[in-house]
């Protein structure tokens, strides 16, 4: 029979959702608005997958080899909440698998892959030397340059923009005030029912 101190080791309640939580996505969604995408051509893909070492009916991760589920950005497209002037393109995407899209975020990939981040390929035991040099490969060859995206666009209408923004994120700081009131509200009432 489980103990009682087993028994709740091995149950992790979900946790709680809340509104201003989601104020990185709401960041990362304007500055992924208005990056452009620039769609590549076989050429580049095949080159890409020369260079990682993959093929086309077997595409996997760059940082760990496992199969990829999605293509990441090798550099960020946000940071702060602004944009990094990265590009949405082939020269800034490298296949991976999700756990590593989501552990890397908008660390360097070199700096990320070599530590100790949860579920980084160093911290999972993968052998990245080899991984480490094909992504420096790919670096030469995509030579990623930063758009200086303030000086491409009408600083006005950029201004406006995150202005735009901001009015969200504080209506989403209220909305979450709100939501801690009602919860509070919630859990008094159920007391006493």
């Amino acid at each position: 029979m489980a103990t009682e101190e087993e028994l709740l080791k091995c149950f992790s309640m979900p946790s709680g959702q809340s509104i201003t939580g989601r104020s990185s996505s709401i960041k990362n969604a304007f500055v992924a608005a208005i990056i452009p995408i620039t769609k590549p051509s076989a050429a580049d893909v095949e080159t890409v997958l020369q260079i990682l070492g993959l093929r086309p009916d077997d595409v996997r991760c760059a940082y760990c080899g496992d199969k990829a589920s999605e293509w990441d950005h090798l550099w960020p497209l946000v940071t702060n909440g602004r944009p990094t002037g990265y590009p949405s393109s082939i020269r800034n995407l490298v296949p991976a698998c999700g756990k590593y899209n989501q552990s890397k975020g908008k660390s360097d990939w070199k700096v990320w892959m070599c530590g100790n981040a949860r579920l980084s390929p160093t911290a999972r035991g993968v052998d990245i030397a080899g991984r480490i040099d094909r992504l420096e490969e790919y670096e030469r060859w995509a030579t990623c340059k930063r758009l200086e995206i303030e000086e491409l666009v009408d600083s006005l209408e950029l201004k406006q923009y995150y202005e735009l923004q901001d009015e969200i994120l504080s209506k989403m700081r209220k909305a979450q005030e709100t939501a801690d009131s009602l919860k509070k509200q919630i859990l008094e009432g159920s007391r006493t029912a």
